[in-house]
């Protein structure tokens, strides 16, 4: 990873493995040097403004179409698409899952995925669904790309390697990574056993946020987003193809491996970022600042202002504000929000909420922080004080997020998350001070 990329702004960037591999200039594509192929993959249809239009020209040892032979229909009964709802009896809810079990049965990153929640309609490339996957062995010879939507991966435990078209991507907890559309990659654990989650994006695809008043620095800086160099494999043995494509999975077999790119130029491609260069800004007097202050990508829906998803993240932080309730406060919210944690406590669930786990907390469904943490924050002396070993991240959608039979059903659900609230008492007793007694 040598390159800073900026998503969805229209960078373009060139790699080889092989000197002269890359036409340049007027040196024509019609017979590329090493007997290449040249084939173009498009992320935004032709017409699209400059700023939105993404292409790459890959020059590989064969083209696509050899990749794609008869296709027979697989099953993949955990991996849902949206829309998807009605075949399970859970009510609606608040709700909370520990973190799912590592597999015992040999299981790759694509055979490992769970689909916890759905939202919207793939078909209408709107919405997103919500994943955990867990693996505990490598993709050796089968290969898998997503026509649905991109994949955004977020690592909770166990480093990972995305073996894509365009180049190799290392991984680990800490870290996330975009996979466009359409692109061929095969996952290898460095770790194992490996867990984590992905927010698979039907819509337009994930942007660095606009900062408005903030200015030109802070939040997600584009030097800190990373491309991979140019890397290609020669091998004559058989493989296997996975597509998903409108909700359905589809393999072929191949004689030979699909990642044989031996260089690209382009603005379409895979990225990875450390969610340890974000650069938090809050409230230095009083307020607490709405949650999308954090967001480190969105994907824009039609309407100005109302993402599509945004993917927001809560990391260490400095809390300094004056008289002012500093975890996050009671609300009911048009948006819907997944959560996981990836590290330590979350300042407002600090029981019950760990890493690996989920939260939901749907459209309009009122949420906040637990009677513990309400009255912790309420009696603790307003210093300066720091947040520390901690990262929690939110997908929110403008679309309820409907859970799945498997999320529904599963052992990880948590019976007792709506309890954590039991214990909020009644304070209001026609004084002005109220009763802070115990």
């Amino acid at each position: 990873m040598t390159r800073s990329y900026m998503p969805g702004f229209g960078n373009d960037f060139e790699t080889e493995t092989l000197p002269g591999s890359l036409p340049q200039g007027r040196n024509s594509p019609q017979r590329p040097a090493y007997g290449l192929y040249a084939e173009q993959l498009s992320g935004s249809p032709f017409t699209a403004p400059r700023g939105t239009n993404e292409r790459s020209w890959l020059y590989r040892i064969r083209p696509s179409v050899k990749h794609h032979r008869r296709f027979r229909a697989i099953e993949m009964p955990f991996w849902k698409t949206a829309p998807h709802s009605g075949d399970h009896a859970l009510a609606l809810g608040q709700y909370r899952w520990d973190p799912l079990p590592m597999p015992v049965e040999p299981t790759d990153f694509v055979a490992g995925m769970r689909t916890m929640t759905t939202a919207g309609d793939a078909l209408g490339q709107a919405g997103m669904a919500a994943h955990v996957y867990a693996a505990n062995v490598s993709m050796t010879d089968d290969h898998f790309f997503n026509a649905d939507g991109e994949m955004l991966v977020v690592p909770q435990e166990g480093r990972v390697r995305f073996v894509t078209e365009m180049g190799v991507i290392e991984l680990a907890p800490g870290e996330i990574a975009v996979l466009p559309r359409g692109l061929t990659f095969k996952v290898e654990l460095i770790d194992t056993p490996a867990r984590g989650y992905v927010c698979e994006n039907y819509g337009a695809k994930f942007t660095l946020p606009d900062r408005g008043p903030i200015g030109a620095n802070c939040l997600a800086n584009p030097r800190d987003f990373k491309t991979p160099v140019a890397w290609f494999e020669e091998k004559e043995s058989p493989c296997r193809l996975i597509v998903k494509w409108c909700g359905a999975f589809h393999a072929t077999e191949l004689d030979h491996s699909p990642l044989d790119v031996v260089a690209w130029h382009g603005n379409y491609a895979p990225y990875k970022y450390d969610l340890a260069t974000y650069s938090p800004v809050g409230a230095i007097l009083f307020d607490h600042p709405d949650p999308s202050i954090f967001t480190v990508l969105t994907a824009p829906s039609g309407e100005e202002g109302t993402a599509n998803i945004d993917f927001v993240i809560f990391p260490p932080r400095w809390l300094v504000a004056e008289d002012t309730f500093r975890p996050p406060w009671y609300h009911r919210n048009v948006m819907s929000e997944f959560m996981g944690l990836i590290r330590g406590q979350y300042d407002a669930k600090e029981k019950g909420f760990v890493p690996g786990g989920v939260s939901l907390h749907n459209m309009m469904l009122a949420h906040g922080p637990d009677a513990f943490g309400f009255d912790k924050a309420s009696r603790a002396e307003l210093k300066p004080v720091k947040l520390d070993h901690t990262m929690a991240f939110m997908f929110e959608t403008r679309f309820p997020q409907m859970p799945t039979r498997f999320a529904a059903e599963s052992e990880a659900l948590q019976d007792d998350y709506i309890d954590c609230w039991t214990a909020l008492k009644k304070r209001f007793n026609g004084t002005m001070e109220g009763d802070w007694s115990d």
